[in-house]
């Protein structure tokens, strides 16, 4: 969320002084020159990311399984199963489209759908297309009424959530895989690590929602830290800290207070169905349960999941394949190596792949047909969840280049995400 300066004081300049309008202008061009990025960083995280990915599917993968192999295996899938990967892929799809609606009950899971395939479409193709991908759903949620403050509050919150669930995911598979065999220790210690910084956030996060002192703290001890941010990422610095923890402090508390448990039940079951599918390709290729047990797979999940957290690659692209076929496939024989890979190659085509044209298609949708998408057309309530930002009346899409933004969030009514 960018912040701009008030406007200067009109007084006359002094002799031989720049005028405050003149000053102003000066410094709204040096801004504007500094926040275009440097080609030369774009160039390199593009070749440093394409390097990466044809490392992985050129050499390593290669090494691993040659490719006829794995093509072998996949030709041998059945009928039956290829539909098990094929709706587990779809119920995953939709699972995040659910969590979307969990924040933003009052638009329709049509409008969810686009948001979520578009800015996937961005994510999984371009480098660092994190921040990319937020601007698309941003212009999009813009576009159907969501104020500013209602679209950061949904960003941090569906963000926090995504950060517990990735931090849970370690212990939660630490805890499985003893009733299957003994832990090894890269498990242990990421789970050990996930486990204290997961402790350490919802702390945080809790003295956040209960405690005005603690926030305003929070927020001058950040102050320092967000312009030095910004001088690096040559960006203008944010405003001030303390007041925007304090009105996040307010509207997380409303929203977290009548829709909390939804959220975090659609958190949880997004992640849940994407496991489910890499589990249904294991057991697509023929891998039994004493083979890859369902335990192995949940940890070589939360493992890989928690090591692409960091956008290195485009959705993770190379890296969650390598990172999966080493944890199962450890002290596996060639066969099951094998096996191995093709699952992992049909988890990820069925995941990374459909997106992309699908994303495509839902943002040319969005800009040249918004009519087949709809628009929520709720009137919000004033007794309920007060946090995040619903259009305030009976809204026609507006054109996708120019985004309707409102400075306060309207009220949403509780009934509207059932």
């Amino acid at each position: 969320m960018r912040t701009g300066t008030g406007p200067l004081a009109a007084s006359p300049p002094a002799p031989g002084r720049t005028s405050a309008a003149g000053i102003g202008r000066d410094r709204g061009a040096q801004q504007s020159a500094t926040a275009r990025p440097r080609p030369g960083r774009r160039i390199l995280r593009t070749i440093l990311s394409a390097a990466l990915i044809a490392a992985a599917f050129g050499f390593a993968l290669p090494h691993v399984a040659s490719y006829r192999s794995v093509w072998a295996s996949l030709d041998a899938l059945s009928w039956p199963h290829a539909m098990l990967v094929a709706t587990a892929a779809v119920a995953s799809m939709a699972a995040y489209w659910i969590t979307i609606r969990a924040v933003l009950p009052w638009i329709r899971m049509r409008q969810a759908a686009t948001v979520s395939l578009g800015s996937n479409a961005v994510a999984n193709t371009l480098p660092a297309g994190g921040a990319l991908a937020m601007g698309v759903s941003w212009a999009m949620l813009s576009s159907w009424g969501l104020s500013t403050s209602g679209y950061v509050l949904y960003t941090l919150v569906t963000g926090v959530w995504n950060v517990f669930a990735l931090l849970g995911l370690p212990v939660l598979a630490l805890v499985v895989m003893t009733t299957a065999s003994r832990p090894d220790a890269v498990l242990i210690s990421a789970a050990a690590v996930g486990l204290a910084l997961l402790t350490a956030m919802a702390c945080g996060l809790g003295l956040l929602l209960r405690s005005q002192v603690f926030t305003l703290r929070v927020g001058r001890a950040l102050q320092p830290a967000l312009v030095i941010a910004a001088r690096l990422a040559r960006r203008p610095p944010p405003a001030e800290a303390a007041g925007s923890l304090s009105r996040f402090r307010d509207q997380a508390g409303a929203l977290l207070a009548t829709r909390g448990g939804r959220i975090t039940a659609a958190t949880v079951a997004s992640y849940v169905t994407l496991w489910l599918v890499l589990l249904a390709c294991l057991r697509a290729v023929g891998l039994s349960q004493a083979q890859v047990p369902w335990q192995t797979s949940l940890a070589a999940f939360a493992f890989v999941r928690l090591l692409t957290a960091l956008p290195i690659t485009p959705g993770g692209l190379g890296i969650t394949e390598l990172g999966l076929v080493s944890v199962l496939a450890t002290s596996a024989d060639h066969k099951v190596t094998v096996q191995v890979t093709a699952a992992v190659l049909l988890y990820r085509a069925v995941t990374y792949l459909p997106s992309i044209p699908l994303g495509a298609a839902a943002c040319l949708i969005w800009r040249h047909a918004p009519a087949l998408i709809g628009v929520s057309r709720l009137t919000p309530s004033r007794t309920a969840q007060g946090a995040v930002a619903a259009p305030d009346r009976a809204r026609q899409t507006s054109p996708p280049g120019r985004p309707v933004t409102h400075d306060e969030p309207s009220q949403v009514p509780a009934s509207a995400g059932g």
